[in-house]
């Protein structure tokens, strides 16, 4: 295949669906919501024992910015081992400086500590000042990917960056646009940016199958999301991103 579409994912139920309709590869995280924090060895475990595709985990030991404690760092070390435990083929990870520079020492660090695993540099890349200087820091940390939107709000958005990083990148590092990518706009994607590898959810909203549902007790924000309300991957949307790419790419 000459090209690989991962579907990011938070459960068991979105794995076998990203599976099943022909997806590469799963990312896993669990909060969605927050951009994804590292999930429990419990789900990583499900996962790897009910699919056959390549699971990545996210090693991100909370949401909000990627300027990590030591502290921090240490959960990340040992959340990787874990993964590592539990059958994990990658990580997706990164850490930035306080002036919005890659931090290469810990970040390659993290990346020795993972091995064999594959290593994504994930989309704190879009945080950073400076596209080209961050490619070279990622190249130098020893990462196989970095996962980007091309600094924009949305890889659409973005898709001259990401193709002049593809482009700067050469043989040294995979490039794989994700950030608003779907069925409507992954062909415009594929020709703006000639990228092998594509990240996105392909999720639809679904309904809870609860009968009582209480009222005015909220888990989180309700501005945000509903404890009635799920969202899973959808076969459909993700197949349909699949046979637009074969069209498209040889």
């Amino acid at each position: 295949m000459s090209f690989l579409v991962e579907i990011c994912i938070d459960s068991v139920r979105s794995a076998c669906i990203a599976e099943a309709a022909g997806a590469g590869r799963v990312e896993l995280c669990s909060a969605l919501s927050e951009g994804g924090v590292t999930p429990s060895i419990g789900l990583i475990e499900s996962v790897k024992n009910n699919v056959n595709i390549p699971v990545h985990v996210i090693i991100r030991p909370r949401g909000g910015d990627f300027l990590y404690s030591d502290s921090e760092f240490s959960v990340m070390r040992r959340d990787i081992d874990m993964a590592g435990e539990a059958g994990a083929d990658g990580i997706v990870t990164g850490i930035l400086n306080r002036d919005g520079t890659v931090d290469i020492e810990r970040t390659a660090l993290l990346a020795e500590y993972a091995a064999p695993m594959s290593v994504t540099f994930h989309r704190a890349f879009d945080m950073c000042r400076d596209a080209p200087r961050a490619l070279e820091d990622v190249i130098a940390t020893g990462a196989e990917r970095i996962l980007t939107s091309g600094h924009a709000r949305s890889a659409l958005d973005g898709a001259q960056v990401i193709r002049e990083l593809i482009a700067a990148s050469g043989n040294r590092i995979k490039i794989m646009p994700g950030g608003g990518i779907d069925e409507y706009n992954i062909a415009l994607m594929a020709n703006s940016t000639g990228a092998r590898e594509y990240h996105l959810s392909g999720r639809r909203q679904y309904e809870s199958m609860m009968t009582f549902r209480r009222k005015g007790v909220y888990m989180g924000d309700p501005r945000l999301h509903s404890e009635y309300t799920l969202k899973t991957a959808d076969a459909e949307r993700i197949s349909s991103v699949i046979k637009i790419l074969e069209s498209i790419i040889i």
